[in-house]
Protein backbone atom coordinates (compact mmCIF):
# COMPACT_ATOMS: atom_id res chain seq x y z
CA UNK A 1 0.00 0.00 0.00
CA UNK A 2 1.33 3.14 -1.05
CA UNK A 3 1.50 5.70 2.01
CA UNK A 4 2.88 9.44 1.86
CA UNK A 5 2.82 11.30 5.15
CA UNK A 6 3.83 14.65 5.39
CA UNK A 7 5.18 17.07 8.71
CA UNK A 8 6.53 19.94 9.63
CA UNK A 9 3.03 22.32 9.41
CA UNK A 10 2.87 24.89 11.91
CA UNK A 11 2.02 28.55 12.58
CA UNK A 12 4.93 30.81 12.24
CA UNK A 13 5.13 35.05 12.20
CA UNK A 14 5.42 36.64 8.69
CA UNK A 15 9.28 36.39 7.80
CA UNK A 16 9.63 32.97 9.99
CA UNK A 17 10.51 29.76 8.28
CA UNK A 18 9.16 26.24 8.58
CA UNK A 19 10.49 22.75 6.49
CA UNK A 20 8.02 20.65 5.70
CA UNK A 21 9.03 16.57 5.18
CA UNK A 22 7.27 14.08 3.40
CA UNK A 23 8.17 10.12 3.67
CA UNK A 24 7.13 7.47 0.61
CA UNK A 25 6.28 4.12 1.69
CA UNK A 26 4.79 1.30 -0.98
CA UNK A 27 6.91 3.25 -4.20
CA UNK A 28 10.52 3.07 -5.20
CA UNK A 29 10.85 6.43 -4.25
CA UNK A 30 13.71 7.33 -6.51
CA UNK A 31 12.19 6.79 -9.43
CA UNK A 32 9.38 9.36 -9.12
CA UNK A 33 9.14 13.38 -9.57
CA UNK A 34 7.87 14.54 -6.19
CA UNK A 35 6.13 17.96 -5.56
CA UNK A 36 4.68 19.97 -3.42
CA UNK A 37 1.26 21.63 -3.57
CA UNK A 38 -0.90 23.93 -1.77
CA UNK A 39 -4.66 25.03 -1.50
CA UNK A 40 -6.31 27.61 0.08
CA UNK A 41 -10.03 27.19 0.67
CA UNK A 42 -12.20 27.96 -2.51
CA UNK A 43 -9.15 28.12 -4.98
CA UNK A 44 -7.59 25.59 -7.25
CA UNK A 45 -4.44 22.95 -5.66
CA UNK A 46 -1.41 25.14 -6.72
CA UNK A 47 2.16 23.75 -8.00
CA UNK A 48 4.74 25.18 -5.55
CA UNK A 49 7.33 23.24 -6.45
CA UNK A 50 8.90 19.96 -7.84
CA UNK A 51 11.95 18.13 -8.04
CA UNK A 52 12.66 15.45 -10.89
CA UNK A 53 14.53 11.72 -10.41
CA UNK A 54 17.04 13.36 -11.96
CA UNK A 55 17.26 16.45 -9.17
CA UNK A 56 16.05 19.01 -12.00
CA UNK A 57 13.51 21.62 -9.66
CA UNK A 58 11.40 24.07 -10.34
CA UNK A 59 9.77 26.45 -8.77
CA UNK A 60 6.29 28.71 -8.53
CA UNK A 61 7.30 32.44 -9.53
CA UNK A 62 5.66 33.12 -5.98
CA UNK A 63 8.64 31.37 -4.05
CA UNK A 64 11.34 31.02 -5.94
CA UNK A 65 14.39 32.58 -3.57
CA UNK A 66 12.66 31.50 -0.93
CA UNK A 67 11.61 27.45 -0.90
CA UNK A 68 13.85 24.92 -1.67
CA UNK A 69 12.78 21.34 -2.60
CA UNK A 70 15.56 18.48 -2.15
CA UNK A 71 14.74 14.87 -2.02
CA UNK A 72 16.92 12.16 0.07
CA UNK A 73 16.18 8.58 -2.30
CA UNK A 74 17.56 7.08 1.07
CA UNK A 75 15.45 8.29 3.61
CA UNK A 76 12.77 8.09 1.01
CA UNK A 77 12.08 11.51 1.70
CA UNK A 78 11.39 14.89 -0.17
CA UNK A 79 11.77 18.08 1.77
CA UNK A 80 10.39 22.08 1.34
CA UNK A 81 12.06 24.77 3.32
CA UNK A 82 10.44 27.40 3.41
CA UNK A 83 12.13 30.76 4.30
CA UNK A 84 10.55 34.32 4.13
CA UNK A 85 7.16 33.21 4.86
CA UNK A 86 4.27 35.55 3.91
CA UNK A 87 0.74 35.46 5.32
CA UNK A 88 0.10 34.74 1.31
CA UNK A 89 1.86 31.60 2.09
CA UNK A 90 -1.22 30.18 4.28
CA UNK A 91 -2.39 27.16 2.85
CA UNK A 92 -2.46 23.65 3.21
CA UNK A 93 0.50 22.05 2.02
CA UNK A 94 0.48 18.37 -0.03
CA UNK A 95 2.98 16.24 -1.46
CA UNK A 96 2.77 14.45 -4.70
CA UNK A 97 4.74 11.72 -5.90
CA UNK A 98 4.14 10.93 -9.91
CA UNK A 99 5.36 8.67 -12.18
CA UNK A 100 3.18 6.23 -13.97
CA UNK A 101 0.69 7.07 -11.28
CA UNK A 102 0.24 10.13 -8.92
CA UNK A 103 0.27 9.57 -5.11
CA UNK A 104 -0.86 12.46 -2.77
CA UNK A 105 -0.29 12.99 1.19
CA UNK A 106 -2.92 14.12 3.53
CA UNK A 107 -1.89 17.51 3.58
CA UNK A 108 -0.18 19.66 6.50
CA UNK A 109 -1.48 23.43 7.17
CA UNK A 110 0.93 26.02 6.97
CA UNK A 111 -0.22 29.10 9.00
CA UNK A 112 1.58 32.56 8.44
CA UNK A 113 0.21 35.13 11.11
CA UNK A 114 1.05 39.43 10.44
Amino acid sequence: QVQLVESGGGSVQTGGSLKLSCTARGILFSLYTLAWYRQVPGNERELVAAISSGRNRNYADSVKGRFTISRDNAKNTVTLQMNSLQPEDTAVYYCKASLDRQYWGQGTQVTISS
